[in-house]
């Protein structure tokens, strides 16, 4: 069941976002806890706010698989989004530190994804995290299922408050590795986030 997607947004936009709140804290206990503060940031979902995803475009999505065990035989999967905000002046990143399913469908990549239009946040029944992304623009449309363990979020501003001249290359975010319980854990760090600095 989707909540704020746009089927729900165009039926009454207020109604779908108050039932997705009371989604939300009714599985406050469930949910992980970066999704859920995610999820339930006001910013997040105002298209005003330079660090909301709303008209962003894809830059990048990256997935890597490490392995452990003797023959490499115990395989993880992560992934990281990378937008260009749709103002322009920074990148967001989302951090997934382990997928279980992804699904990725788009109606025609000749003009690549386009805007990243609505996303939501839901629990799967076994409890991890399920995101939804709806991308639209000119006709075309898309639609990600990302099933993880958690999501971060990070927020890059350009130093100089707008984008570099075209043709010069933008840092990618590095992580900052925390062990947890004996394993390494990946954290974005952004001071200019709520619950997001190191």
């Amino acid at each position: 069941m989707t909540f704020i997607l746009s089927r729900e947004r165009d039926e009454d936009v207020v109604a779908a976002f108050q039932r997705y709140e009371e989604n939300l804290v009714g599985h406050r206990n469930a949910f992980p806890q970066n999704a859920y503060r995610l999820a339930t940031a006001k910013w997040y979902f105002n298209p005003e706010d330079h660090r909301c995803p709303h008209d962003g475009r894809l830059e990048d999505v990256m997935l890597s698989e490490t392995a452990t065990g003797l023959r490499h035989e115990v395989r993880e999967l992560k992934m990281r989004i990378r937008l260009l905000g749709a103002y322009h002046d920074g990148h967001i990143e989302l951090y997934y530190p382990r997928v279980f399913r992804y699904r990725f469908e788009l109606d025609s990549a000749v003009h690549g994804h386009r805007d990243w239009l609505y996303d939501e946040f839901r629990l799967a029944e076994n409890g991890n995290v399920l995101h939804e992304i709806e991308w639209s623009g000119s006709g075309a449309s898309g639609q990600w299922i990302i099933e993880a363990s958690d999501v971060e979020f990070a927020w890059e501003p350009y130093q100089s408050g707008r984008a570099p001249r075209q043709g010069t290359p933008t840092p990618p975010l590095e992580p900052t590795a925390e062990k947890r319980g004996g394993s390494a854990a990946i954290r974005w760090a952004d001071p200019n986030v709520p619950g997001n600095e190191t």
